[in-house]
């Protein structure tokens, strides 16, 4: 009998830990998450708190970037071992967080950086790995050129990207579940907020400034979106006494976009990288970035704005700038 019920059990886990299905790549739901909630199950009975779990994942990304400095295919195999393993770890963080009712914005603003010291590691790896033992003047123009070409394809690129698919989730998941699964309501009280954190460690007060100058980067690339929050914020108490019609209406029309956010995430960029690495052209990483992933970047954010430019409509709102 027991062993009849522990996979109801552990499908009852898996949905408790999840966000919501409308967020999730198939990928992520059928595997990536199932592997987190092992690992979160495993991590809650060593007593492991989900920052520490963070911090294993930023050690095994930077060892998956290590890996990729090398050209052979078994250095390479091993690289993505490391980082499936520490997206695995990135997944249990937040799932071991909600089982455990242990979540922080401390914990939110880490879990973000995670993935960026990921990138940020391989980024340079894949940088060194085409340009270390040149010397040569032609040689010497190749590597700046590769430099540039990866600071473009990471700082330029990928970096806003990845954060303004997280921005376009959590509108969702607000407007979904409320402010609880969400850090974006309401806008206006931001500084307010700041300024009430009072007496915190020196590490938490610098996570929290560069958190909030990543959360005003995007929202200046969502004027539009970040008007109808604050619009609602003014209107509104909460989420909850928003209309309905209006709730349901956005989400209507926000869910088919949450495959552009996924796509824009870690599952798709990763599967690239890991092709780029095999065959041992990790130029085509770079060149993915921008010529194929940063059109995309700009359609999602184009009809989210419009998106929210119809729901302030539907709520006899100014949409003008």
């Amino acid at each position: 009998m027991q062993a009849q019920r522990t996979p109801h059990s552990f499908d009852a886990l898996l949905r408790s830990s999840l966000k919501s299905t409308d967020t999730e790549e198939w990928l992520d739901v059928h595997f990536t998450r199932k592997v987190g909630l092992l690992i979160a199950l495993g991590a809650k009975r060593m007593h492991l708190t989900p920052n520490i779990v963070t911090l294993i994942s930023i050690v095994l990304g930077i060892g998956a970037a290590v890996m990729f400095f090398f050209s052979d295919v078994w250095h390479n195999i091993i690289g993505i071992a490391l980082l499936m393993v520490a997206n695995f770890c990135d997944s249990a963080d937040g799932q071991l967080a909600r089982l455990t009712n242990q979540k922080s914005k401390l914990g939110r603003i880490l879990d973000g950086v995670a993935g960026d010291v990921w990138f940020v590691s391989i980024y340079i790896a894949l940088c060194l790995r085409m340009t270390i033992g040149a010397v040569t003047e032609e040689q010497w123009l190749m590597v700046v050129g590769v430099w540039v070409l990866g600071a473009v394809a990471g700082l330029v690129c990928h970096s806003v990207q990845s954060a303004q698919a997280d921005y376009y989730r959590q509108l969702h998941l607000l407007m979904l579940h409320g402010e609880n699964e969400a850090a974006l309501w309401p806008q206006s009280a931001g500084g307010e907020r700041s300024r009430k954190e009072g007496h915190t460690p020196w590490y938490e007060r610098l996570f929290n400034t560069a958190y909030q100058h990543y959360s005003a980067a995007q929202q200046h690339r969502a004027p539009q979106c970040v008007k109808m929050l604050r619009h609602m914020a003014d209107n509104y108490n909460s989420i909850e006494d928003i209309p309905p019609h209006i709730r349901k209406a956005f989400l209507y029309g926000s869910r088919p976009l949450m495959k552009y956010t996924n796509i824009l995430t870690f599952n798709t960029r990763a599967i690239i990288l890991y092709i780029a690495c095999l065959l041992n052209i990790p130029w085509a990483y770079f060149l993915a970035e921008i010529l194929l992933l940063q059109p995309l970047y700009f359609y999602m954010r184009h009809k989210h704005e419009r998106l929210c430019q119809r729901t302030m409509a539907q709520q006899s709102l100014p949409t003008e700038p």
